[in-house]
């Protein structure tokens, strides 16, 4: 028991002859299995085998070599129970003060392969158990799953030994890294996403300086699918990002992604409040910004496409608080950095609108789960039910106001014209106040620019939900529209049809509704 032992047995070998070296000098013999013990060798570490320890050799290709006694003993034995200590003698079980292990990469494998027969074989078993063992005694045995942690254990027994405090904390790292590692592995199992049972887990990458207020805890973390966005983005600028930066940011960036033209999307509270698609990402920018200037001031900024310097010289023009884009040209990055407080962020690649995915809200004493909206039509899907045929232009601009209103908040109007928001409205209790709302956005536009009249006049609009009753479209024919895109299924849809036909408007119902609470 006066000698110290330490088990290392690792998948991910970062760090591993260097935390070795130091185990070594801190007076530990190393005991080892399989690959981690070649590599070891090769640095020229003396190790053990454990089948050394346990007279028993691995066998079914590795799946058999670290389950048994003389392993789990020494990692469960309590140091101060003399009956512990006692069954250690009886049984020749040496104690094993410290264990390092990280499991098979089950979640690596699984973003590469569908292959059942592959992935069985990357899940571990007596990595899991042994974590579980140190941990649940980590009054005596340090234990570390994560590279990250060799440097401060080292520290520690350079000063004589891990503290209580940091062993304790190392093993609630080992639960909360199973419990992730066990919930990839039930959910492909099962293969419903909305099962029995569900469980989150993530890995904090951040603890931030306050939640949605400055009296409130917040921290991001990454988790769930693997998905391009601001969990995954690098931050190649600008001051830490804040909760309300993050949430708002998420928002802009899926609402640029659901175009394929150069496209631009400007959100402030997590709302947009100009949206646009052009033929480049300037002018898509210039079209984006004119829609309504006076709320995109300290806004955040998406783009679908790689910045360039004339896009990025233009976003400099006001203040942006965040840019984030799958990319951003050296000379654009150079442009940027001149707004040293701006954050800018690059993702590598755009999200798929149509991939699949799971949400969550925490409610009282739970959480609410849905599949992403990944829902989408085609201008082939409409149902013209107006005795006026919309022209090719009014079918473009209804596609387009009705994909940013899917990310509007409900009840939602987004009024569009040449592929261009021109007066949203978004969170109102009644779709009557939505629509004026964002009518009085237009003309407010308007005047700010000293244009006749709002781009209302002869734009088309999108409602995310239908009308119960006609007052809602009478606003929107009011402020000028000529088209209106809505989901249909009202008891009222007759009357709503007969309001749109007396006005000479069009109308297009497309059967699926885009609530966004």
């Amino acid at each position: 028991m006066t000698s110290r032992r330490a088990l290392l047995s690792v998948s991910d070998k970062t760090g591993l002859v260097a935390f070795a070296e130091g185990l070594v000098g801190a007076g530990f013999e190393i005991l080892s299995t399989g690959g981690t013990a070649r590599s070891l060798r090769e640095a020229g570490i003396t190790v053990t085998d454990v089948s050394d320890v346990t007279g028993f050799p691995e066998i079914m290709d590795g799946r058999v070599k670290t389950l048994h006694p003389k392993i789990h003993g020494g990692l469960l034995a309590r140091r101060d129970n003399d009956d512990h200590l006692a069954a250690m003698t009886d049984q020749d079980i040496a104690g094993i003060d410290l264990l390092a292990v990280n499991l098979y990469p089950f979640e690596d494998q699984l973003a590469k392969t569908g292959d059942f027969a592959t992935l069985v074989e990357y899940i571990d078993i007596g990595g899991p158990a042994m974590l579980r063992a140190a941990a649940k005694n980590h009054d005596f045995v340090t234990v570390v799953c994560d590279p990250a942690d060799y440097s401060d254990v080292l520290a520690e027994l350079a000063e004589g030994d891990v503290t209580t405090g940091t062993r304790r904390r190392l093993a609630g790292k080992v639960f909360a890294r199973t419990a992730a590692y066990d919930r990839a592995i039930a959910g492909w199992l099962s293969g419903d996403a909305f099962g029995e049972t569900m469980t989150v887990s993530g890995r904090r990458l951040q603890e931030l300086r306050y939640g949605e207020n400055p009296h409130q805890r917040a921290a991001v973390y990454a988790g769930g699918e693997a998905r391009p966005g601001v969990a995954t983005a690098t931050q190649l600028q600008g001051k830490p990002l804040s909760y309300n930066n993050l949430n708002d940011t998420d928002a802009a960036f899926e609402l640029a992604a659901e175009f394929t033209d150069p496209s631009i999307a400007i959100i402030k509270h997590a709302n947009p409040c100009g949206v646009a698609s052009a033929a480049d990402l300037a002018t898509a920018w210039q079209n984006a910004l004119a829609a309504d200037p006076v709320s995109a001031f300290g806004g955040i900024v998406a783009a679908n496409m790689k910045l360039d310097a004339e896009t990025a010289r233009a976003i400099t023009g006001i203040f942006t608080e965040v840019v984030i884009a799958p990319d951003a040209d050296d000379e654009a990055r150079a442009i940027l950095a001149e707004k040293p407080n701006l954050r800018l962020l690059v993702t590598g690649t755009m999200p798929d609108p149509a991939a699949a995915a799971v949400k969550l809200k925490s409610v009282s004493g739970g959480f609410l789960a849905q599949s992403r909206d990944n829902g989408s039509i085609t201008a082939s899907d409409l149902r013209i039910v107006t005795k006026a045929q919309p022209d090719a232009g009014q079918i473009d601009d209804m596609m387009f106001a009705w994909r940013v209103c899917k990310h509007v908040k409900s009840n939602a109007i987004v009024f569009a014209s040449d592929r261009c928001t021109v007066g949203v409205g978004a969170g109102q209790m009644s779709r009557v106040d939505s629509a004026r709302i964002a009518a009085q956005k237009a003309r407010d536009t308007a005047a700010h620019h000293g244009w006749d009249a709002p781009r209302t006049i002869g734009s088309v609009a999108a409602s995310d939900a239908f009308f119960p009753f006609a007052d809602g479209l009478a606003a929107l024919i009011e402020a000028g529209a000529t088209a209106v895109i809505q989901p249909g299924g009202s008891k009222a849809d007759d009357k709503v049809i007969a309001a749109a036909d007396a006005a000479g408007i069009v109308m297009a119902m497309t059967g699926m509704r885009h609530f966004n609470h």
